[in-house]
């Protein structure tokens, strides 16, 4: 009596005839030969095509056993068709040598799957990343190790960004290591219309490291739980814990919970490190590496021109702004005194001697600052023209308006006077609708008194705290807007305006 075999026969047959490779079979494969709880399954590759078709499950052992067959005879006639077949087809699972790492590699379906998609759909933009590594790797490697952190690490700044420090998300994460806003602030990033460090490879590589340095302690030392902290946020990674009762991150991934993003996130980070740490063998032995990042640093005691300072090192300001991409405007901040300046290697020497032949007051020029002013009801382009310094042909052509346009109600463009123009305020003016009276905010932030405020925008703390209805130490709280400067209307010009106004 002939004993039926499970085979693979209809899988093998449905291919067209001139098919010269066979589809990824290799998780098909493992589930019908890897050992299972029940009883080891039975399988067998016939090509020839002579069996009858592969049922949807396997058969296992005792389920053989059940129908009156002797198992043994099964499995050794299954291992003998096995062994004939193998000279006419020859399949091979995935086997994946993974390299040296001090983060834990896997390999599973997850973590297969985006090695595939970035040899294939994504290999133009990992073939980037792979370029721009070198140029941020050994720094950010140094940074981690400096911590006391996983050098590899510095492959979620991969998958984050690409190393790209002017990399921008749609939630309005930003940088290399693609902090928001609120996040970046509180590992004392400065972020405001002048400087914004979530771009400054080095200072937000040091931010990311004491942030993974936390979540890793939140988490008891599990680095796949941590690097979906980093991107989901810790709570988020908390409630999913709780919900699922479990601290394994593959578990959680199961679950509805967690979005996609997030649960793509860890095997995303191990592919990019598995392909990283030996790209050759993954099909990127072509990659043209950008030579590592190599500067001096300076202290700059002022506010200077990036001009200036390309002019004194003999490169292009171009570079200068290449070297420097948290710096938002043409030059270094104020009020950072000791501003530590990235400028070419090798010119440190040449650039501090001729810097400091140069009178203070000279090292910056100041330039035209623009806000935005909706008119009001009577308002014509000649009278806020008159307001702002400006004429109203300047006005228009900045609004791609005519002279004659009629702008009662518009949002328009206008020249903000210099002493407007301060690091910290928003770049809008906002008006006292009677008064002709200007106004403008600073949001408190941790560290500030109002002693300090009163000196940084040279006003008395007596009329800070008339102007803002401030009553004793407790009303200076981090997040409070408060109102630091006024101006008045006359005459056309923006005058300081007095206590009372």
């Amino acid at each position: 009596m002939r004993i039926p075999l499970l085979i693979i026969t209809s899988l093998l047959a449905a291919l067209p005839a001139h098919a010269a490779t066979v589809p990824d079979l290799g998780s098909d494969l493992s589930q019908l030969v890897s050992p299972s709880h029940e009883g080891k399954q039975v399988a067998a590759l016939n090509p020839k095509g002579d069996t009858p078709s592969l049922p949807s499950t396997g058969m296992t052992i005792d389920a053989v056993q059940d129908r009156g067959l002797d198992a043994a005879i099964v499995d050794d006639q299954v291992r003998r068709e096995m062994d004939e077949d193998s000279a006419d087809f020859d399949l091979k699972l995935p086997d994946h040598d993974l390299p040296d790492s001090d983060i834990p590699l896997t390999v599973n379906d997850k973590v297969e799957y985006f090695i595939y998609y970035f040899q294939t759909s994504a290999r133009h933009a990992f073939t980037k990343w792979l370029s721009r590594s070198e140029r941020y790797i050994p720094m950010m490697k140094q940074v981690l190790k400096q911590e006391g952190l996983p050098e590899d690490l510095v492959y979620l700044a991969m998958i984050e960004s690409g190393f790209s420090p002017h990399a921008y998300s749609v939630a309005r994460a930003v940088g290399p290591w693609q902090f928001m806003s609120g996040t970046g602030k509180r590992y004392s990033l400065r972020i405001d219309r002048w400087i914004d460090e979530r771009r400054d490879p080095l200072k937000s590589t040091v931010a990311a490291a004491l942030y993974l340095k936390e979540l890793y302690s939140l988490f008891n030392n599990d680095w796949y739980l941590a690097a979906a902290g980093y991107n989901a946020g810790e709570n988020k990674i908390l409630r999913a814990i709780d919900m699922y009762n479990s601290h394994d991150f593959w578990q959680l991934a199961k679950g509805s919970y967690l979005k996609r993003e997030t649960k793509d996130y860890v095997p995303k980070l191990l592919a990019a490190a598995i392909i990283a740490k030996d790209p050759a063998r993954y099909g990127f032995a072509d990659v043209a590496y950008l030579p590592a990042a190599e500067f001096d640093t300076v202290a700059i005691p002022s506010r200077t021109d990036l001009d200036l300072v390309a002019k004194l090192c003999n490169v292009s300001v171009n570079t200068i702004h290449a070297l420097n991409p948290e710096l938002r405007r043409w030059c270094t901040p104020p009020n950072y005194p000791g501003y530590l300046l990235k400028i070419p290697y090798g010119t440190k020497p040449t650039f501090e001697t001729a810097y400091d032949r140069i009178p203070e007051d000279q090292r910056f020029h100041e330039r035209v600052v623009y806000a935005r002013y909706r008119a009001r009801r009577k308002d014509s382009l000649a009278a806020i023209a008159r307001r702002y310094g400006t004429t109203p042909r300047l006005l228009a052509k900045l609004n791609h308006i005519s002279t004659r346009s009629r702008v009662r109600g518009k949002s328009l463009i206008v020249p903000l006077p210099t002493e407007a123009a301060d690091n910290d305020t928003p770049r809008t003016v906002a008006r006292k609708r009677d008064t002709g009276t200007f106004t403008k905010y600073y949001t408190v932030k941790r560290g500030d008194t109002l002693a300090s405020l009163a000196r940084r925008f040279n006003v008395s703390s007596r009329i800070l705290s008339i102007w803002n209805n401030l009553k004793g130490r407790l009303a200076l709280r981090p997040g409070k807007r408060i109102i630091v400067a006024k101006y008045v209307d006359k005459k056309g010009s923006l005058v300081a305006a007095d206590e009372n106004s």
